[in-house]
C-alpha cells in the first residue's frame, strides 16, 4: 500500500479516535476502510476482505468468551443461538453505523455513487475489518476491549428482549380483551444433558407460532417474540431503513 496521504493521515486519526485505539500502523486501519472497487482485483490483498475473514474469527473468539463468562451454566445449544444473534451482519452494520464509518469507507467512483456508504454488506465487512486491524496493530486485548465495549451491551440488549416476551405478549393479549397466551410443548428432541423443545404459543386470532429452545422456558420466549415480529407489536432489530442493501 502507498504512503498515506496527510488528508488519508487526518481522515484515519479521526476515526480511530472514534474506534478508541490509537494506531501504530495507520495503513492497517486504511487497508481495513478500503473496498474492492478502488483498487481492483489485482490487489486484493490491499482492500478490507482478507481483514474482514480474520476479524469475523476475532470477533467469534472474543463474543463466545463473554458468552461463557456470562452464562456458566447455559448449554451449548443455548450458547450457540446467543452467539449466532451477537455476531450476525446485521449486529455489525449496527455497530459500523454507532461508529460512523460509513463516511470514511474508501469506494471507487461507481460504487460511491450506488449508495456503497449505506449498504450493509459494506458496512458489516467494514466492521469486521477494523476489529483485526485493532488485532493486528494492538493484539487480542486491544480487540477484546474494543469488542466488549460494543458487544456487551447488545448481549444485555439480547437478554432482556427475550425474558420481556412473554410478558409482553400477554399485555398484548389482554388489552385486546383475549385470554392469555397459550403455550404448548410440540416436541422435545437431543440428549439430556442437551435438550431441545419446539414450542407453540395461541393468541386467540392469530396462527400459532412455534420456536426452539434449550429449554421449555426459553423455547416459550422465543415463541413468543416471534410472534410478537409477526403481528408487528415489535420491530426486529435488523430492519433498516428500506433502501437499505
Amino acid at each position: 500500500m502507498s504512503a498515506l496521504t496527510s488528508k488519508d493521515t487526518a481522515r484515519l486519526k479521526e476515526v480511530a479516535s472514534r474506534l478508541g485505539h490509537d494506531f501504530k500502523d495507520l495503513k492497517l486501519l486504511k487497508r481495513a476502510m478500503t473496498h474492492m472497487s478502488v483498487i481492483g482485483d489485482k490487489q486484493s490483498s490491499e482492500s478490507y476482505q482478507r481483514l474482514e475473514f480474520q476479524g469475523d474469527r476475532v470477533l467469534a473468539l472474543v463474543v463466545t468468551d463473554m458468552l461463557m463468562a456470562e452464562f456458566p451454566h447455559s448449554n451449548e445449544g443455548d450458547l450457540a443461538r446467543r452467539l449466532t444473534a451477537l455476531v450476525r451482519n446485521e449486529t455489525c452494520v449496527e455497530v459500523a453505523r454507532e461508529l460512523n464509518l460509513g463516511p470514511a469507507i474508501y469506494l471507487g467512483l461507481g460504487e460511491a455513487g450506488s449508495g456503497g456508504r449505506r449498504k450493509k454488506a459494506i458496512l458489516g465487512d467494514v466492521c469486521e475489518a477494523v476489529i483485526a486491524a485493532i488485532y493486528q496493530d494492538g493484539g487480542l486485548k486491544a480487540a477484546r476491549s474494543f469488542i466488549e465495549r460494543y458487544w456487551q451491551p447488545k448481549m444485555q440488549r439480547y437478554n432482556q428482549a427475550h425474558r420481556d416476551s412473554k410478558t409482553e405478549l400477554q399485555e398484548w393479549a389482554q388489552a385486546r380483551g383475549q385470554a392469555v397466551p397459550d403455550y404448548q410443548i410440540v416436541r422435545r428432541s437431543g440428549p439430556d444433558h442437551a435438550p431441545e423443545f419446539l414450542v407453540s404459543v395461541f393468541v386467540e386470532g392469530s396462527e400459532p407460532m412455534l420456536a426452539a429452545g434449550a429449554s421449555r422456558r426459553s423455547a416459550e420466549h422465543a415463541a413468543a417474540y416471534r410472534l410478537l415480529l409477526r403481528e408487528g407489536v415489535i420491530k426486529a432489530e435488523e430492519e433498516d431503513e428500506a433502501n437499505d442493501e
